[in-house]
């Protein structure tokens, strides 16, 4: 199982392109017979989880097979789109290599141990679709903690991304090294008591946490 993440950003004077990507693009997505699994998604403001959307900037993220090419995986309307209306693209191919939990009720990265030997530099998809009764109680303390993760020691760059606004959130973040992320994640105490609040109080009705190495990064 591979997968592609893209990060667009779209010209000012082209931003409304990106809300009519949303729904044109899920056509060509859906007849593509290449993918196992493809979602498009918003993004945050501030690289984590935010409640004020960054309305010019857009990601796609697909799962597959075999080695494709860019074209084969988005399609070349998709693909001509982006260079007509973005002044930015930011491409992560990745490989899926630990993690546990569902998105739609799927393993959409394939059957993963939940851990590995692994330990050199990493990305991490942490996702989840927010009980409406605990949504208030995850921006109280996720939000805070979350602006944190830019001055941990080891970080390298993040994407907040999600489908519905405030309900189903999700980060990408990428790290130096897996003993670096894993000291933000679960040894700074702030942090820590939040994992452990989410668990303890149910605030997710799915979640899922996924590593992966970088095979490749293509910036337009």
């Amino acid at each position: 199982m591979k997968a592609t993440l893209i990060i667009v950003k779209y010209k000012p004077i082209f931003a409304l392109f990106g809300f009519l990507s949303m729904a044109i693009f899920r056509i060509p997505l859906f007849f593509n017979k290449n993918l196992q699994f493809y979602k498009l998604m918003g993004t945050g403001k501030n690289g984590t989880f935010d409640k004020v959307p960054d309305l010019s900037q857009w990601s796609i993220l697909l799962t597959y097979q075999d080695d494709l090419t860019l074209e084969a995986q988005f399609g070349g309307f998709i693909l001509k789109w982006f260079d007509l209306f973005c002044k930015k693209q930011t491409i992560y191919i990745l490989q899926p290599i630990e993690g546990h939990g569902l998105w739609d009720k799927k393993k959409v990265f394939g059957d993963l141990p939940p851990t590995t030997d692994y330990e050199g530099q990493i990305a991490v998809l942490t996702r989840a679709t927010i009980r409406l009764n605990k949504l208030r109680y995850f921006w109280q303390n996720v939000a805070p903690i979350a602006s944190q993760m830019v001055t941990a020691e080891g970080f390298v760059t993040s994407y907040g991304v999600g489908e519905i606004p405030w309900v189903k959130q999700a980060t990408f973040s990428i790290w130096e090294s897996k003993a670096m992320m894993k000291k933000f994640a679960y040894k700074m105490p702030q942090h820590k008591a939040v994992i452990q609040k989410t668990r303890k109080q149910n605030w997710y009705s799915e979640d899922m946490f996924t590593r992966f190495t970088i095979s490749q990064k293509i910036e337009k």
